[in-house]
Formats: structure tokens, sequence, C-alpha cells
């Protein structure tokens, strides 16, 4: 084992197409697990572009993370939301829906919860 290891998300082990185009994620197996870089196109929304694939009515992935640049409406099955944009820290649990908000893409990276994320059923 080295005592760096440096990789680029541009050269994923992964990349996961969203729906119609919508998007990407791009994974990185690390020895502490996946990571991962979300790119959400203008227009993305969770039950449009991920439900399909995942096939839950809402997204059961828990997410801590940090936004790179974009915005996005987060909303609890409950009915608690919130609106994240660049330089924020991100923890949702499961049970949510999310989109972007704005015309520019939201990039996010999240060390927990996108290992299983957008995964087809099958692969």
């Amino acid at each position: 084992m080295t005592g760096i290891v440096s990789r680029s998300f541009d050269s994923a082990d992964e990349t996961r197409p969203f729906e119609d185009g919508k998007g990407r994620l791009d994974v990185i197996n690390a020895d502490r697990g996946p990571v991962g870089r979300a790119v959400f196109q203008p227009g993305w929304q969770w039950s449009k572009h991920v439900k399909p694939i995942a096939g839950t009515d809402s997204c059961q992935a828990a997410h801590v993370g940090y936004v790179v640049s974009g915005r996005m409406k987060v909303v609890m099955d409950d009915g608690e939301s919130a609106e994240l944009g660049a330089g924020d820290f991100m923890d949702v649990k499961p049970g949510h829906d999310a989109w972007v908000l704005g015309d520019e893409p939201c990039v996010a990276l999240d060390w927990v919860g996108f290992g299983d994320y957008a995964v087809r059923k099958g692969d």
C-alpha cells in the first residue's frame, strides 16, 4: 500500500449515466470505499432521471458530501427541504427527492452514498 493515492474522476473506475442524458456519476473505488462525483445537468430530478434506475419511490441512499458547483433542492419524504449550493457540506438521510436549480450543472462529491447509486438492476 502506498502512503498517497491521487486519482482523477476524469479517469474513474466506473461511470453511470442518468436517464435522458441529464448527467452522470463517476465512481472511484478507494481502499476505504467508493467515492463519487455526480454531475447533475440543468433539468435533472431524481424522481425522473434516477428513479427508473433505482426502482424505489424516493432516493434511499444516504449522502455525506460537498457541493462543488451549482445548486440543488432536496425534499425529504416528510416535506423537510433545503437548498444546497457551491461550498456546502451535506448530510442527507435516505428518503428524498432532489432537483437542480437554475441553468448550470450541479456537481457534488459524496463519500458515503454513491457506491450503489444509479446502479441498474441486473448490473
